[in-house]
């Protein structure tokens, strides 16, 4: 298994094709502070030279100054974000994948750049922590090499995103406002000053 240094060779990867049932209409499409919050993720991934949209194609249409970014449907519609994962690790090129649904959106890439720093060998997800210290795998990194084991589950039954990579997998950050893992699932929500 071959490791890259740390660096903006990241593939970026949202997944947007969720039925947001607790937010009632497209929460991709809602609005916080004048952007959608498919824009404010995608933004936070803007360094990645190579970027992925998990999502229907043709249900959404990004800015330009996003940069270009490839639409790939789910594999498994419907199934959660451990499927989006499995969709995200399987459209991306060999390497490592940062991946984020559109409910986290304060997060930035300098979120991205302290993750990759902290890969070390042997290292097949990176994630960080909130205040609690609870890993939070909605906005990690994960190496293609998971795909098999994420497929895996998926076949099982399993449906949990922090099943992806095991603890022995996994290497944690710590430090990070709290206001980074502010989760925007429901419309109020979008009212609560992180």
């Amino acid at each position: 298994m071959t490791h890259r240094p740390a660096g903006p060779w990241l593939t970026g990867a949202v997944t947007a094709g969720g039925r947001s049932s607790r937010f009632g209409s497209d929460k991709a499409l809602a609005l916080l502070e004048g952007r959608t919050l498919l824009e404010r993720a995608c933004a936070s991934l803007h360094d990645c030279p190579a970027r992925l949209l998990i999502a229907p194609p043709g249900r959404y249409a990004l800015p330009e100054y996003l940069g270009r970014w490839d639409t790939h449907a789910d594999l498994r519609p419907g199934e959660g974000p451990l499927a989006g994962l499995e969709s995200a690790l399987t459209y991306a090129p060999p390497g490592w994948v940062a991946f984020t649904g559109v409910d986290l959106p304060w997060l930035t890439p300098g979120y991205w750049r302290t993750l990759s720093a902290a890969i070390t060998p042997g290292c097949l997800s990176v994630q960080a922590t909130d205040a609690q210290g609870r890993p939070q795998p909605l906005a990690a990194l994960y190496h293609t090499d998971l795909l098999p084991h994420v497929t895996a589950l998926l076949d099982s039954g399993e449906r949990r995103l922090r099943r992806a990579a095991t603890p022995e997998q996994t290497g944690l950050v710590g430090g990070f406002p709290a206001r980074t893992f502010l989760n925007i699932n429901t419309p109020d929500r979008l009212m609560v000053d992180g």
